[in-house]
């Protein structure tokens, strides 16, 4: 076996050196880590759990991921240790399948504690080993507090099996990890989930797996964190041991990792109770003995890990903010497609009463036979001052054919709404389509009016028929014409306003209004004229004109509504991407009035200080 001679512990900082590492101890908060620090976390960890990512966008699934993944790291890891700086160091001894995690734990506590053996997965849930000095701070459940304590051996991932090893130095846990490329989902996530709560990552690879790329990008984790970390090169064939301890020596180095400590362990034998000989454990137990007994050390591995995790949080979170962002953004892009469908719809009705096309068919031959013949029409502007006398007569002599023409009125209109809000539900639905986040709220009865669409929208034109009545009874009340023909005139007066309203803006013939009849526009005009006046005209027309598009609008705003409660229900908070971005600035100015960087900065420069690398011996 190569090893890079007995790796030395030094003492650390000043700073550091006086803490001590037995657990029994509470860490005091006015201490370097201050209250700031924890305050700051926990409402990090409230912005990150107010955060949503419900919209299918192509960073959301991600974004959730992160987000539970920092949730996790807080709730295991990161509050827990802040709250116990002198608590043990937890070593979570991690690697590939078979590369011998297991028989290495209980080799280093003298004991078989985990199981081991060639059937894999062979670590279901995870095994905690520690001195039972240190047992009451792993059993209180501060640290993985998602996870149950057991005594016993488990099938169960979501249980942590504690086992004590008076051979284990007191300061010092061993965590055996299932495998980071475990074919069991729940395996890997858990080995992640345990990975991230490690003080130190012991990482276990072997002679025929070292260069594999799922130990790699954890390597990529731990570094990006800052995480203190030493490699265990296991299973080396004795006649390669310098070529692959070499060849392993240059890809850490080439990745930024040269500092962490590499223990070549070589192919061997176990004994009946599946421990490796001591010769072949004894330097990297050596190393942990030195370790557990260095109070400093142990506090400097801990302020390392700790400020790296801190640290890490600035761009993750930073991340997830921007895709908060994008939630939102891409929310208001649907309802902005939405919006535009059903204010084109608006504008269709507007223009149809604006342009004549309501006056056509049924409407115009109604209309017609409620003032008067044919004949009437062609005759009508040359006598034109005669108007008044003969339509009074009119009114008073013989009832006109009203219901027809109310019945013909309401039946246009509801047309023109049936159709234009079934534009606008196909324009709708066809916007969300072409948008990944939009499609992924789509039902296919979105694509057409609700199917009580047509009833609202006859009770709509029916209940606006009521108002424009109600409008001529209320604008004639003071003149002796209502008084004295009481309900028929109103009622003939407010179809005269309704046509009125079908004619244009201003009530004057244009080019259309000629083509679909100019004498039916200019009796409208005179018949209001002759009741109310020139002025009147126009204020009753407006009136009924403004009242109905308001009616129209709202029944749209429903419509819209179909959609858009789906984008309310989804959208995240207005404010989510500032409130992570400001709740992680504030973690950021507490880490750095906390002492923990510069502690980790004296003592352990860059990745891992001399204070915990190897003596002498190049890799």
């Amino acid at each position: 076996m190569t090893t890079h001679g007995d790796p030395a512990i030094g003492t650390g900082s000043p700073a550091v050196a006086a803490r001590t590492g037995t657990g029994d101890a509470g860490e005091d908060p006015s201490g370097p880590s201050g209250d700031g620090l924890p305050a700051a976390l926990t409402a990090l960890r409230a912005a990150i759990g107010a955060a949503r990512f419900p919209l299918a966008l192509p960073s959301a699934e991600a974004a959730r991921q992160i987000g539970a993944s920092l949730t996790a790291q807080l709730d295991d890891y990161l509050l827990p240790r802040l709250a116990r700086l002198d608590a043990p160091l937890l070593v979570v001894v991690g690697g590939s399948t078979g590369a011998g995690k297991s028989t290495l734990v209980n080799s280093l506590v003298q004991a078989r504690v985990s199981a081991a053996g060639v059937l894999r997965p062979t670590t279901r849930s995870p095994v905690l080993v520690c001195n039972p000095a240190d047992s009451a701070w792993f059993r209180q459940g501060e640290l993985l507090p998602g996870l149950t304590r057991t005594n016993e051996p488990s099938e169960d991932p979501g249980t942590l099996q504690l086992v004590t090893a008076p051979a284990l130095p007191a300061g010092l846990a061993f965590l055996d990890a299932p495998d980071i490329d475990s074919v069991v989902d729940a395996n890997r996530a858990l080995a992640g989930q345990l990975l991230a709560a490690a003080d130190l990552w012991l990482f276990v690879t072997t002679a025929a797996r070292y260069a594999d790329a799922v130990p790699w990008e954890l390597l990529h984790t731990a570094r990006a964190r800052g995480v203190v970390i030493a490699m265990v090169l296991d299973r080396v064939p004795p006649e390669a041991t310098d070529e692959v301890a070499a060849h392993l020596a240059e890809m850490l180095a080439e990745q930024g990792l040269g500092a962490a400590p590499l223990f070549v362990l070589p192919e061997t034998w176990v004994d009946g109770q599946g421990l490796l000989p001591d010769k072949v454990t004894d330097p990297l137990g050596s190393w942990f003995s030195r370790l557990a007994a260095d109070a400093g050390a142990r506090a400097a591995v801990v302020r390392q890990t700790l400020d790296g995790a801190l640290a890490a949080l600035v761009p993750a979170v930073a991340g997830l903010a921007d895709a908060a962002d994008e939630q939102g953004a891409a929310a208001d892009a649907l309802d902005d497609r939405v919006v535009a469908a059903y204010q084109g719809a608006e504008r269709v009705v507007e223009q149809g009463l604006r342009d004549g096309r309501l006056l056509r068919g049924e409407v115009l031959a109604r209309w017609q036979e409620f003032v008067g013949t044919g004949e009437f029409f062609r005759t009508l502007e040359a006598r034109i001052g005669r108007l008044r006398d003969r339509l009074l007569a009119a009114v008073n002599g013989r009832p006109a054919p009203a219901t027809e023409l109310r019945d013909a009125i309401e039946s246009q209109l509801v047309t023109l709404l049936r159709g234009v809000a079934a534009e606008a539900a196909e324009n709708a639905y066809t916007g969300w389509r072409a948008h990944p986040a939009g499609a992924a709220l789509l039902d296919p009865p979105l694509a057409h009016p609700g199917t009580d669409f047509p009833d609202r929208a006859e009770r709509l034109v029916r209940d606006w028929q009521r108002g424009v009545l109600e409008l001529v009874r209320s604008e004639g009340a003071d003149r002796r014409f209502v008084a004295r023909t009481a309900a028929y005139a109103v009622n003939a007066t407010g179809l005269a306003v309704m046509i009125a309203v079908f004619a244009s803006t201003a009530f004057i013939p244009t080019g259309l209004e000629v083509a679909t009849g100019a004498g039916t526009t200019v009796a409208g005009q005179a018949v209001l004229q002759a009741i109310f006046g020139d002025q009147a005209v126009r204020t009753l027309a407006a009136k009924a004109r403004g009242d109905l598009l308001a009616r129209v609008r709202e029944l749209l705003d429903t419509e819209a509504t179909r959609f858009l409660s789906r984008t309310a229900t989804a959208r995240p908070a207005a404010d989510a991407g500032d409130a992570l971005r400001a709740a992680v600035e504030r973690v950021e100015q507490a880490r750095h009035r906390s002492g923990l960087v510069a502690a980790g900065a004296a003592a352990l420069p860059p990745a891992l200080a001399p204070a915990l690398a190897p003596e002498g011996g190049a890799r």
